[in-house]
């Protein structure tokens, strides 16, 4: 059964990419991954908050005894202790594309354009295989017009896609006012993937401390259902190639977003809960999964399912929401 897929004009044994998070700060699980038949990796996000951060830190900690006696110089910590900039992560894309054979994409998250597009290009000089843009913007202005916000996330693409030559996908959440408009304004933009969608951090409230709590909760295999409806409406409509991601956890998973239109499944909350030897396990129920139905690759079944290839296309729209309502008993 042939499973490799094309995702960003590359390349892919499989269709399964660990995605963004902490799995891939160690090369060690990157290696496991590459075993597992991980077609590529995405490596955890690099902040812009982060890096001036670290360099706020340096310069205080290397000035603030600046004025006293000499000998309490001997209490200034070493220069190499501190890591400022994308040095880190950097090295981290080095190291990780010395380790494995299959593409290494990084991941950004930044808060400036001037941000935006310098670590783009430090990030593509590492030799990153390509780059998803993790844009968060959360628009608590009263005064902020939405086609303003989206504007801002149209721009960072822009201007990105202008100063680096890897490819760029995008990693989108579903709270536009029109999915499927920033879907198309994005793969203008020069965007060459979609990633659907992005989990964004949810603070909760700490009864006992009356606090805010930070508070990290793993997607459900029923998460899944939103993005496979917007690629399966989004396939064929859109040049971007699109990436499926939040809630895909069995071979099944993989299989139906497959049919909707991905040509990747973005996988980590699974593999945080079954380890990363999970990988291996759904490849090989995707395996017998096609043998038993007599579909000899992935490209065979891709799009079968989507809004553009169904009987009824409206089964994705608002007569099924009325229709499922109306027969729930």
């Amino acid at each position: 059964m042939n499973i490799s897929t094309k995702y960003l004009g590359l390349d892919l044994k499989s269709p399964i990419v660990p995605s963004a998070g902490p799995l891939t700060a160690e090369i060690s699980n990157i290696k496991q991954m590459e075993d597992a038949g991980a077609g590529a990796v995405v490596l955890y996000s690099l902040f812009e908050e982060q890096i001036e951060h670290e360099e706020l830190e340096l310069n205080y900690h290397t000035s603030v005894s600046s004025e006293s006696h000499a000998e309490s110089t001997s209490y200034l910590p070493d220069a190499f202790d501190f890591r400022c900039g994308p040095d880190e992560y950097l090295e981290h894309i080095r190291k990780a594309k010395d380790a494995v054979d299959i593409p290494v994409f990084a991941s950004l998250n930044g808060k400036s354009m001037g941000g935006w597009i310098d670590y783009a290009k430090q990030i593509e000089k590492a030799g990153a295989d390509g780059l998803e843009l993790n844009i968060y913007l959360l628009a608590t202005g009263l005064n902020k017009k939405s086609h303003e916000i989206e504007d801002v996330y149209v721009d960072i693409v822009k201007n990105v896609r202008k100063e680096i030559k890897i490819p760029i996908a995008v990693k989108m959440h579903p709270f536009f006012s029109s999915t499927a408009h920033m879907a198309n304004e994005f793969s203008n933009a020069g965007a060459n993937g979609l990633v659907m969608f992005n989990r964004f951090y949810q603070p909760d409230i700490d009864l006992e401390k009356l606090e805010i709590e930070p508070d990290i909760i793993l997607s459900t295999p029923m998460e899944m259902r939103l993005p496979l409806r917007w690629i399966a409406i989004l396939y064929g409509r859109t040049e971007a190639d699109l990436a499926a991601t939040t809630g895909v956890y069995t071979a099944e998973d993989v299989i139906k977003m497959t049919m909707a239109g991905a040509k990747v499944t973005q996988m980590l909350s699974s593999l945080i809960k079954f380890g990363i030897g999970h990988i291996a396990d759904v490849i090989i129920n995707i395996k017998k999964w096609m043998e038993e139905n007599e579909y000899e690759s992935l490209d065979q079944m891709r799009g079968s399912m989507s809004y553009k290839n169904v009987s009824d296309p409206g089964k994705f729209e608002r007569a099924n929401y009325m229709k499922v309502l109306h027969s729930y008993k």
